[in-house]
């Protein structure tokens, strides 16, 4: 369980990023569980609402793939299904039994750390995006070269840029992140209790 996590924003570059997850999957983990907060896209979903990342669009002009081929990494993962279907599965599962609000939807990583403006959020909605983050892509691409399996969750803390109308802050996105704490811990409880044991590696 990793308490936040590095962005390029803040000045790392992708191999930084992307470490703990390397570090747990070395450690012996067998799913990786990736969360974040994102802007909608989507005009159907609304603020606080849960989507299950189905697809990903990666715009942060970074991979922590390139260069050397790491023990135990594919230099050319397939990305056909960076998301887990089985494990997409068990969390819409778990959410109609607790009943949770879950979207699901593609989420676009930019590298930040502005937000985005009206015009580009269009331009994510023409590409097919329907939520934008600053996160999690690295995450994810490092465990799918490792053969781990992802389930991806981004919590909408707000509409982008030109949907409500409303200006963006910071404020407003740790203020829904804590009203939607116990949904989505539920969520992420009840998708855990179903998954195997993880298996120590060498």
């Amino acid at each position: 369980m990793l308490a936040g996590r590095f962005h390029l924003y803040e000045g790392h570059d992708a191999d930084t990023v992307a470490l703990p997850a390397r570090v747990a999957v070395r450690w012996g983990a067998a799913t990786l569980i990736v969360t974040n907060a994102a802007g909608g896209i989507n005009r159907t979903f609304r603020p606080g609402d849960l989507m299950l990342i189905d697809d990903h669009i990666n715009l942060m002009w970074g991979n922590p793939l390139i260069g050397r081929v790491l023990d135990g990494e594919s230099r050319f993962p397939d990305m056909s299904a960076p998301y887990d279907r089985d494990l997409m599965a068990t969390a819409e599962d778990v959410a109609l039994r607790e009943r949770i609000r879950l979207m699901r939807g593609t989420y676009c990583a930019l590298h930040g750390p502005s937000y985005e403006t009206p015009a580009e959020v269009r331009m994510l909605a023409a590409l097919g995006a329907d939520a934008v983050g600053m996160s999690t892509v690295p995450e994810t691409l490092v465990a799918r070269a490792a053969g781990v399996p992802v389930l991806g969750l981004s919590l909408i803390t707000n509409m982008g840029a030109g949907i409500s109308g409303a200006a963006l802050s910071h404020d407003e996105v740790v203020a829904m992140g804590a009203a939607a704490a116990e949904a989505s811990a539920r969520l992420l409880r009840g998708v855990v209790g179903r998954l195997p044991p993880a298996r120590a590696r060498d």
